[in-house]
């Protein structure tokens, strides 16, 4: 590792020495939750001093909603094509007609960190992989297990090798230590050790060349699709500087879709057009979740983080520092099915969802290690920093706030506004103005009812009409789930972090019921 960028490797500030660096980086942490609580407090306090500039200020605000929504449209439409194009398309043809490249030389390390996993979840997973249609021979699986989960660490991989121990070039099960110093017991340290492991283990032992190898990071739930090897292959192959590249897939979370409660599959539907309008824009793009990238590049910075939460963001930033700016993530437009959050019980089921979306909204801790690498890091341009860190503080700052300015700020100044304010023809017009603009806006809500069930088709399930009714009829609560499970959840990650109440990696329950996804 080059010493000079140590940097890549901080995941909180009380990782650095140096104090001076120390109260630097803590200062970076400090700032999205400083930035949240001063919109929360400032909107009352603003509706009260200054009502008829904040009445301006919504207004203004609602237009920029109209026209985000919008834009939402254009690019979940369009990436709704992309990737039904994509599922069309015979990638296996498409990978034998490349002239100069030998596809047929490029091996897919797959890497399943799991924990205390139900087998059953495991075992779909592994199916999955095992009729996919890329060959064999060019696979290699890891079950990444947990010593602390013992036992059922145990059971697992002896279930996993004695179904699918001869479905690949290699199986290898690695049993990441407990209690390793500086490490944080979650999915990084886990799916580091393991890489480790098969770089030891395999990679190394037969002499295969870092740059031949595709290594994806799957969640333990993560089920691909039967050409989605095929696929990352050919992008691997066609992309400009490969190497310094991380491809990223759609999460369509269909798995346990007939088990998930209403509200659950909402936030999962929310999440997948994130994905998707991302897709359309990849310079704002960062990996997430199940990825993959060169295994050539993962091994030149260091493998994945062991010491963050948020190792699958992390993973794009600590190689976006390392090679000084010059790295990217390419989308290739097309999906992997995974899990929507379901517990035993409706209730669980929403605790752990909360939790869930709390540990990724705790992805705001990019953003002091982000700020920190570039106060660092003299190589990147000064465009490209105030770009990435305009981008990353912004999202996080509207993941906490704009549900909540939309829910509020609306009526605040009629409540909280002086006498002489009422009094005008602005306070008589506003609720009516940002009323019209808002429902302009609910285009984005039809849009969004209409792919979610277009998206349906590429599912294992049979859906009745009755069915397709009832899951169009919960986006009536997406309001409430933008609050509960969006806004509330993200301030009270970056809260945490400005006060320096640290998270840990909580790891969302699997819960399947008997009936598989076949």
């Amino acid at each position: 590792m080059v010493i000079h960028k140590y940097y890549i490797n901080i995941g909180r500030a009380t990782d650095l020495k140096d104090k001076k660096e120390r109260i630097v980086y803590r200062a970076f942490e400090i700032l999205p939750g400083v930035l949240i609580w001063s919109t929360l407090i400032g909107m009352p306090v603003f509706s009260w001093l200054f009502p008829v500039f904040v009445a301006y200020f919504i207004i203004g605000f609602c237009v920029y909603w109209l026209l985000r929504t919008i834009h939402f449209v254009l690019h979940l439409t369009l990436e709704y094509r992309q990737m039904k194009k994509n599922l069309n398309i015979d990638w296996q043809e498409k990978l034998n007609q490349l002239p100069a490249a030998n596809w047929e030389e490029v091996y897919h390390l797959v890497i399943f960190p799991t924990y205390k996993e139900d087998l059953r979840v495991m075992r779909g997973s592994f199916k999955a992989l095992a009729v996919s249609k890329y060959p064999k021979d060019k696979i290699i699986a890891v079950l990444a297990t947990e010593e602390r989960a013992e036992l059922q660490a145990r059971e697992m991989a002896e279930g996993i090798k004695k179904e699918f121990g001869n479905k690949f070039f290699r199986l290898l099960v690695t049993r990441h230590p407990k209690g390793i110093e500086g490490e944080i017991a979650g999915k990084g340290s886990n799916e580091s050790w393991a890489g480790r492991q098969a770089k030891k283990e395999i990679i190394d032992k037969l002499k295969i060349p870092y740059q031949n190898i595709i290594v994806s990071c799957f969640d333990a739930d993560t089920q691909v699709y039967p050409q989605y090897f095929n696929c990352l292959t050919y992008y691997y192959l066609t992309s400009k500087d490969a190497v310094r590249s991380s491809f990223q897939p759609i999460p369509l979370y269909f798995n346990n879709i007939l088990e998930a409660p209403f509200f659950s599959r909402i936030v999962s539907s929310s999440n997948v057009f994130w994905q998707m309008m991302q897709q359309q824009r990849p310079e704002k793009l960062t990996t997430y979740s199940s990825h993959s990238m060169s295994f050539k590049a993962l091994v030149e910075i260091g493998f994945w983080q062991k010491n963050v939460v948020s190792e699958d963001a992390g993973i794009f930033w600590k190689a976006f520092l390392f090679y000084d700016g010059d790295y990217q993530i390419i989308p290739i437009h097309y999906p992997l099915s995974m899990d929507s959050c379901v517990a035993k019980n409706a209730w669980q089921t929403a605790i752990n969802q909360y939790k869930q979306q709390r540990r990724w909204a705790w992805g705001s801790e990019g953003i002091p290690y982000l700020l920190f690498g570039f106060l660092k890091n003299n190589k990147i341009s000064l465009r490209k920093k105030f770009r990435y860190a305009f981008l990353m503080i912004e999202s996080f700052w509207a993941w906490g706030t704009n549900a909540l300015l939309l829910l509020f700020l609306g009526w605040l100044p009629l409540l909280l506004g002086r006498s002489d304010f009422n009094g005008m023809v602005l306070s008589y017009n506003l609720p009516q103005i940002t009323s019209n603009l808002m429902t302009l806006a609910l285009v984005g809500l039809v849009a969004g009812i209409i792919v979610s069930t277009l998206l349906l088709r590429f599912s294992a399930f049979h859906f009745t009409r009755k069915k397709l009714l009832s899951m169009a009829t919960q986006w009536l609560f997406l309001p409430v789930a933008l609050v509960i499970f969006g806004a509330i959840p993200a301030i009270d990650a970056q809260t945490r972090l400005m006060l320096g109440k640290y998270m840990g990696f909580f790891p969302t329950e699997k819960f399947r019921k008997v009936v598989e996804n076949k």
